[in-house]
C-alpha cells in the first residue's frame, strides 16, 4: 500500500474493513468496543488491524467522543515538601505509579508541578484529576469544581463540606506506628513536628499523639511550621523545641524535610542522634535513606495507592462508580533505621 512519490503509507480504517469484508463503521465499533459486533467479527477485524499494522487515530477518536483521554494529578503540597532539591520525592513517586496505572487504561497522566496546581489546572486539557492530600480551601480542588470536573484524593479530604472519594492514607495509624516505635525504644519525652496547615497527615497526627500521651503518660508536646520552609523550618522549629524543653528524647518529624533539619538542630545543640534524641519521619524516601544517620521511616505503599486512585477516578469517569466512595491503602509499616535504634532497645 502506497501513494506516489510519498513512500509508504500507514494503513488506515478502510483498508481493514476492505480486508476483513466488512464496513468502516463495523471496524471503527469492533476496534472502539462500541455497538452491536458479533464476538468472531470483533476478533477477525481486530486481528486483521494487527496483522496490516494499523493504529487508530487518538486525536480523532478524542474529538468525536469529547474526550480527552487524559487526568492530571495535582496538589497544592509545597514544593519544598513535595518534591525538594532532588525532585524524586513524595509526589514523584505518586505520580510514576499513577502515570503506570493510567496508560494501561489508555489514559496519560498530566503532571501538574504542585506549586502550580491551582493556576496550571485552568488550561490542561483533562477529563479529570486526583488531587494529593488536598487542604482546606485547596486551590487544586477549587479550580477542579470551577471547570466541573471530577475528582478523587489521594489522603482523607479535610474541608468540611468536601466529599469527595478518596484513598485512605492511614493519617492516624501512620502515626500510632511511629510513636510505638518510639515508646519501644525507651523514649520517655518525645514531641510531635508538624506542618501548620491542615492536610489529614498532620491533622491525623495530632489526634494520634493525643492518644499515645495519655497511653504512655507522656506530656503531649506539639510543635508546628509552615511547610512552605522546608529543612530550614525543620532546623529551627526543632532547635527552639530543644531549647525550650531540653529533656526531649525523641522527634516525630512528619514531614521528611522537617526532619532532615531536625538531625543538624540537634547536632548542633550538643546531642547526638539516636542516643540523646531520637528522629523519625512519615515518608520513606530519598531524603529518609540517605540523612546521616538514615531516617526511620514509614513504607506508605504509595504504589498501591496511586493505582488504586487511578481506578477510583476512571470509575467515576465511566461512570461505574457514584457517592463518595472511600477505598483503603494496604497498611503501612515501620522501617526501623540508625536514627531511632538504640543498641539494647532494639528487638
Amino acid at each position: 500500500m502506497s501513494i506516489s512519490g510519498s513512500g509508504p503509507r500507514p494503513p488506515t480504517i478502510a483498508d481493514v474493513a476492505r480486508v476483513a469484508g466488512v464496513s468502516r463503521t463495523t471496524v471503527s465499533h469492533a476496534l472502539n468496543g462500541i455497538g452491536k459486533v458479533d464476538p468472531r467479527t470483533r476478533e477477525r477485524i481486530k486481528q486483521v488491524a494487527g496483522e496490516l499494522g494499523y493504529r487508530p487515530n487518538l486525536r480523532a477518536q478524542r474529538l468525536r467522543r469529547g474526550q480527552a483521554r487524559a487526568i492530571a494529578l495535582a496538589s497544592s503540597m509545597p514544593f519544598a515538601v513535595a518534591g525538594g532539591p532532588s525532585r524524586l520525592g513524595f509526589y514523584m513517586e505518586v505520580a510514576a505509579a499513577a502515570a503506570e496505572s493510567a496508560l494501561v487504561h489508555d489514559y496519560a497522566l498530566v503532571l501538574v508541578p504542585p506549586v502550580m496546581s491551582g493556576s496550571a489546572l485552568y488550561s490542561v486539557d483533562i477529563d479529570g484529576a486526583i488531587v494529593v492530600e488536598p487542604d482546606v480551601d485547596d486551590a487544586a480542588v477549587s479550580v477542579l469544581k470551577e471547570r466541573g470536573l471530577p475528582y478523587v484524593a489521594l489522603g482523607r479530604p479535610v474541608a468540611p463540606d468536601e466529599d469527595a472519594s478518596y484513598v485512605d492514607l492511614h493519617g492516624g495509624l501512620v502515626a500510632e506506628l511511629l510513636l510505638a516505635h518510639l515508646h519501644e525504644q525507651g523514649a520517655r519525652k518525645p514531641a510531635l513536628f508538624i506542618g501548620s496547615g491542615s492536610r489529614h497527615s498532620s491533622v491525623d497526627a495530632r489526634a494520634a499523639f493525643e492518644r499515645a500521651a495519655g497511653t504512655y503518660g507522656w506530656e503531649p508536646i506539639v510543635a508546628t511550621a509552615p511547610e512552605t520552609g522546608g529543612e530550614d523550618a525543620g532546623y529551627e522549629g526543632c532547635a527552639a523545641l530543644l531549647a525550650e524543653h531540653p529533656g526531649i528524647d525523641a522527634i516525630c518529624a512528619l514531614v521528611d524535610a522537617f526532619a532532615v533539619g531536625a538531625v543538624r538542630a540537634v547536632r548542633d545543640s550538643g546531642r547526638s542522634v539516636p542516643d540523646d534524641v531520637m528522629v523519625v519521619t512519615r515518608y520513606d524516601g530519598l531524603r529518609a535513606r540517605t540523612c546521616e544517620p538514615p531516617l526511620t521511616a514509614v513504607d506508605l505503599r504509595l504504589d498501591r495507592a496511586a493505582s488504586d486512585a487511578v481506578d477510583l477516578l476512571l470509575g467515576r469517569l465511566r461512570g461505574e462508580t457514584t457517592g463518595t466512595r472511600v477505598v483503603t491503602a494496604p497498611e503501612p509499616r515501620v522501617i526501623a533505621r540508625a536514627s531511632s535504634l538504640r543498641g539494647t532497645a532494639t528487638r
